[in-house]
């Protein structure tokens, strides 16, 4: 418990204690009213002054109805019609109630918390005569050289220089399996470095560092509010107010017609202390924070509960391929020349065209040549979006690319119908050959889809590959819709087709990898970011981030939404059910103030334990 959650404890123990010793000698000793009141009002005052104070300010401030209005409304008024003993009680019980929820509220922030330890407290920043300085990460610049020791967190994203070790990513992935790293690798933020020490050149400042980001995406999602959030603030704002107007019709309007004013007043009390709206105002948006803070430590970031809400409703989930139900780790196959052309010139010139571009495929292309390509020697180099590169390679033009690009610029090729992506390559116009490069589809990727067709979700792949490689893939994955030969434009509009087709009040999700889908993440009711480790483009563009490339991570998160909306229906139609009755029941004369007290903290407490179940929603695989 923090140290105010002790002092409250502490005084609900001594205004029981009290409470007891009162009505124990009031009970023993004949007194007056005025004696009675007086004792009564010392545990009423150790207990209730606080709910006193905040609903004086409220009135003040022009913020009347809320619960502790109503708290100190009915207890006054029990107080001063003689309901002594019953007055201190709904203040005790109420307190006891506020307790607990405030223990789960915290429960529930320890969650977050847990992700808040990526936060690094300091950065080793090596000088010139190669002496180390601590200093706080905000003021290292970029191109400083820093050092990580064992078991120390890296504090910004850059590129290790020197040293080899294991880092320990679980806080950002939730996964415990370490990541080697080696000179010329890149590392982020947020990592625990394992056995090895680290020379690391900086390459962000600390603002625009992944730990940076992930930080500031957590502590503003409570900002994006789901519809049954916004639902809970707008009854109260107009709930709350009806049951007062409520409660003070009932102790003035019969009285008017029939006698005994006392005991109609006294069932307003009671409907006072009945109507309290804690139980939704408290554990609705505790769901969702709970929601939040359990999907956080399986490394998937949700940016607000109404995406949780929306990932709840998801019935279509459209997958790009590379990279994200393949490893986009490719390899050359195999290279067919054309005419006398030998396999290496084919691969060298194909290469040094794609030598300025960081595309997984030119990557492959540069591993496959037998000598590290050359940037100095390519010049003009123009990326055409959908079909290729053109560039002028040695004062040669060269055009390597697919089909579309063969086609567009009237160069006779010969079709290559591997299985994978079929790179053509020309020079001067002339056809050179085609290069033939495989992707590997990940080994959860399969299961992934099956768990989402479990959950009644539609399963669609859009792919600006080939359609032989496309159909392949989504055969191998059981998916139940394929889409080839898309340029980022045509996703959209294949986006479009299905946001038009789904069923009403349902969701469609797009799972891409973040770096050239931002258009149809923002486009889909939810984005979400597959492989997003350290990817500032999934981060900005995505509503949820899986933060490694685990497909099967989204069947976990789905699953999870769909428990945060149920446990979320389940407290509205509980609460609102218990209210109505026992208003009904208040306003009757039937429930008593002690009836009073479970109808609003025993619902309150039911309904944070419910919320609570969020805290604890195991990997199912």
């Amino acid at each position: 418990m923090t140290k105010k959650q002790k002092k409250t404890l502490y005084r609900i123990i001594a205004a029981a204690v009290l409470l007891i010793v009162v009505a124990l000698v009031t009970e023993s000793i004949p007194m007056p009213q005025v004696l009675q009141f007086v004792l009564h009002l010392v545990p009423y005052l150790v207990i209730g002054w606080d709910i006193l104070r905040k609903a004086f300010l409220g009135i003040l401030h022009g913020e009347v109805f809320d619960e502790n209005f109503l708290m100190a409304i009915a207890t006054v008024g029990a107080m001063g019609v003689g309901e002594y003993r019953e007055g201190v009680a709904v203040m005790l019980f109420y307190q006891v109630g506020e307790l607990f929820q405030s223990y789960a509220v915290g429960k529930s922030r320890r969650s977050i918390a847990a992700l808040m330890d990526i936060r690094p407290d300091s950065a080793n920043l090596e000088q010139a005569d190669g002496s180390l300085n601590t200093v706080d990460p905000e003021e290292v610049p970029v191109g400083a050289v820093i050092v990580v020791r064992p078991g120390e967190r890296v504090p910004l994203d850059g590129a290790v220089l020197s040293g080899e070790s294991s880092l320990n990513t679980s806080a950002l992935t939730g996964e415990s399996v370490p990541r080697t790293v080696r000179p010329g690798d890149e590392v982020i933020s947020g990592c625990v470095n394992g056995d090895g020490l680290l020379r690391i050149e900086v390459r962000k400042p600390y603002g625009e560092s992944t730990v940076a980001k992930i930080l500031d995406l957590v502590e503003n999602s409570s900002l994006k509010k789901a519809r049954a959030e916004n639902f809970i603030t707008k009854f109260a704002r107009y709930y709350t107010p009806a049951v007062c107007i409520a409660a003070l019709a009932l102790a003035v309007i019969p009285p008017l017609f029939v006698d005994g004013w006392m005991t109609w007043f006294t069932r307003a009390l009671t409907f006072l202390v009945i109507s309290c709206p804690c139980a939704l105002v408290i554990s609705i948006p505790l769901t969702f924070f709970g929601g939040i803070g359990g999907a956080s430590r399986q490394g998937v970031l949700i940016k607000g509960g109404n995406y949780l809400e929306a990932l709840a409703h998801t019935e279509t989930a459209v997958f790009d391929k590379t990279g994200t139900l393949t490893r986009g780790i490719f390899a050359v196959e195999r290279v067919r020349p054309a005419g006398d052309y030998a396999e290496a010139q084919v691969i060298e010139l194909a290469a040094q065209a794609e030598s300025y571009s960081n595309h997984p495929i030119s990557k492959s292309l540069r591993a496959a040549c037998a000598e590290q390509p050359d940037p100095k020697r390519t010049s003009d180099v123009q990326e055409i979006a959908g079909q290729g590169i053109r560039a002028s390679v040695d004062g040669h033009a060269v055009a390597v690319g697919n089909a579309r690009l063969m086609e567009a610029l009237g160069i006779a090729y010969i079709p290559d119908d591997g299985v994978g992506t079929v790179v053509y390559v020309a020079c001067d116009g002339a056809f050179l050959g085609s290069i033939l490069i495989a992707d590997e589809v990940k080994p959860t990727a399969a299961a992934a889809v099956s768990a989402l067709k479990k959950q009644g979700v539609r399963t669609v792949m859009l792919t600006g590959d080939a359609p032989a490689v496309a159909e392949h893939v989504a055969a191998e994955l059981g998916m139940d819709e394929v889409h080839a030969g898309l340029l980022p434009g045509d996703k959209v509009e294949q986006v479009e087709a299905l946001l038009a087709a789904k069923r009403p009040g349902s969701s469609l999700a797009f799972v891409g990898d973040g770096i050239n889908d931002a258009p149809v993440l923002m486009r889909a009711d939810v984005g979400i970011a597959m492989g997003a480790l350290g990817s500032d483009a999934a981060i900005e563009a995505a509503d949820v981030v899986l933060m490694d490339d685990d497909p099967a991570k989204l069947s976990d998160a789905m699953r999870l939404a769909r428990k945060c909306m149920r446990i979320v229906y389940e407290n509205i139609i509980f609460a609102l059910g218990i209210k109505i009755a026992f208003l009904i029941l208040g306003a009757a004369g039937i429930a008593t103030m002690w009836w009073a007290v479970f109808a609003d903290v025993g619902v309150m407490v039911l309904a944070v334990l419910n919320a609570m179940r969020m805290l604890s929603t195991p990997k199912k695989h």
